[in-house]
C-alpha cells in the first residue's frame, strides 16, 4: 500500500501537478526550475521501497525525503526550503541536504601545505574554513550525468585555484535509492596535481517530520571508542580521546539529550554534540555500519553505514527559529541530526591523521548509505 502511494503521488507530479495526497505531497518541479550562472537547475524525485526522496542540481541538495512511521504514516524527515530561490537568498542554515567539500568540515585559519606550499583558502567560519570555503560544492550547479527514479547522477570540474585549492578536481556523485529503503551516496574523484579531499553529505534530519519537535529524545548509537577533541573554535587539538565514562560515549543506546548538559569542557566549546567520533572499524574500506538514530514517538529508524574512518554527529545547535522550512514550521534549536560520513577535519595540518591527499593517477571514493525503518 505504501508504495503504491508513493507510485501514485509520483504519476500525479509527472504531470505537472502540485501534487498533494494524504501521505505524500511532493514539491513541484517549477519551484526549482530557473537557470543559475548559465546553467539549467532541475528538481529530480527518485522513489524505491517505501521511501520519496527529491534532490535538485543545485548543491546536489536533498530537499524532501518522505519514509513511513510504525503506523505507516508518512512524514518528510529532512530540513529544506520550498523553492531554488530560498536556497540561493539563504537567511538562515546554509548547507541544508547539501554536499560539502571539496574539504569539509573544518580547515584551521583557511590554511595547510602540501608538498612544500602552502595555500590559502578563504575563511568563512571564525577565521577558519569551513565545508569548502565561501562557495563550496553546496552554491554551485552540477551538471547532471543521467537521471531517473532510482538514481541521479551528478558531475562536477572544481577547477585549478577554486576557492584556492589546488588541482581540477573531477566529481562524480551518485545520489541512489533502493528497495530496502536505503539513500545511497558515492563519491568519485579525480586530480590533475596533488590536492586535498573530504566529501560529505549534510542532510539535516528530524525522524518526526521537518519542524516537529526535539531530537534530545532521540536514541543514538555510535560505534566508536573515540572522538577528536577540538579547541574554543571546533579545530580539532590533534589528539584522540576515549570515549569511555563520557557523554561521548554511544557505543550503547543513548537518548542525545541525557548527557548534553553535562559539565563538559568539549560539550561548552561546541554548545553541545558537534564532533568528530572515530569509526571502531573491522576492515579497510569496506562499507561497515556507524551510526543508529532512533526516535521513540514515530519507531522511525536511521542506519548510517560507511567505508570512511570517522562520522560528524551535530545536533542543531546553532539552529534558533529564525528561519522556516518548507511547510512553514520554525527549524529550531536541536531539532536536527547530521550524521557526515568523512575523513578527519583539519587533516592536512595533523600529520597523525589519516590522510586526505589525492594525487594524480588515484581515485578517491566514499560511499555512505542511510537505511530507513520503522519499529
Amino acid at each position: 500500500m505504501k508504495r503504491t502511494l508513493i507510485a501514485a503521488a509520483l504519476l500525479l507530479a509527472a504531470c505537472g501537478s502540485d501534487t498533494e495526497t494524504d501521505e505524500i505531497r511532493l514539491l513541484p518541479a517549477e519551484a526549482f526550475r530557473r537557470t543559475v550562472d548559465g546553467k539549467a537547475v532541475e528538481l529530480y524525485t527518485l522513489r524505491a521501497g517505501d521511501i520519496a526522496l527529491q534532490a535538485t542540481n543545485y548543491g546536489g541538495r536533498v530537499v524532501a525525503l518522505w519514509t513511513p512511521d510504525r503506523e505507516g504514516r508518512y512524514e518528510d524527515i529532512v530540513l529544506g526550503y520550498e523553492s531554488l530561490d530560498r536556497y540561493i537568498d539563504n537567511r538562515g542554515e546554509r548547507f541544508l541536504g547539501a554536499v560539502v567539500g571539496p574539504y569539509a568540515n573544518r580547515i584551521a585559519g583557511g590554511r595547510f601545505t602540501l608538498d612544500g606550499k602552502q595555500y590559502t583558502l578563504p575563511t568563512n567560519d571564525h577565521g577558519q574554513t569551513l565545508h569548502g570555503g565561501m562557495t563550496g560544492l553546496d552554491r554551485v550547479v552540477w551538471d547532471v550525468v543521467s537521471a531517473d527514479e532510482r538514481q541521479l547522477v551528478l558531475g562536477y570540474l572544481h577547477k585549478d585555484g577554486e576557492e584556492g585549492f589546488p588541482g581540477n578536481l573531477r566529481i562524480r556523485m551518485t545520489y541512489s535509492v533502493t528497495p530496502e529503503n536505503e539513500f545511497r551516496v558515492d563519491y568519485e574523484a579525480t586530480t590533475d596535481a596533488p590536492t586535498v579531499v573530504n566529501l560529505s553529505h549534510h542532510s539535516f534530519f528530524n525522524l518526526k517530520g521537518e519542524g516537529n519537535g526535539t531530537v534530545l529524545d532521540n536514541e543514538l548509537t555510535l560505534r566508536a571508542s573515540r572522538t577528536t577533541p577540538v579547541d574554543s573554535l571546533l579545530i580539532p587539538t590533534g589528539e584522540t580521546a576515549d570515549v569511555t565514562g563520557t557523554p561521548f560515549d554511544f557505543r550503547e543506546p543513548h537518548a542525545i539529550g541525557e548527557r548534553i548538559g553535562a559539565d563538559d569542557p568539549q560539550l561548552r566549546n561546541a554548545r553541545g554534540y558537534d564532533h568528530n567520533w572515530i569509526a571502531d572499524r573491522t576492515t579497510d574500506g569496506d562499507v561497515e555500519f556507524v551510526a543508529r538514530l532512533r526516535e521513540p514517538t514515530t519507531g522511525r529508524t536511521l542506519e548510517v553505514w560507511s567505508d570512511q574512518p570517522a562520522i560528524q554527529f551535530y545536533c542543531g545547535n546553532f539552529f534558533d527559529g529564525s528561519s522556516v522550512g518548507k511547510t512553514g514550521k520554525p527549524l529550531r534549536y536541536r531539532e536536527s541530526v547530521a550524521l557526515e560520513t568523512q575523513k578527519y577535519p583539519d587533516s592536512p595540518n595533523h600529520p597523525a591523521f589519516p590522510s586526505t591527499t589525492l594525487r594524480p593517477g588515484e581515485t578517491y571514493t566514499h560511499t555512505c548509505i542511510y537505511r530507513f525503518g520503522a519499529e
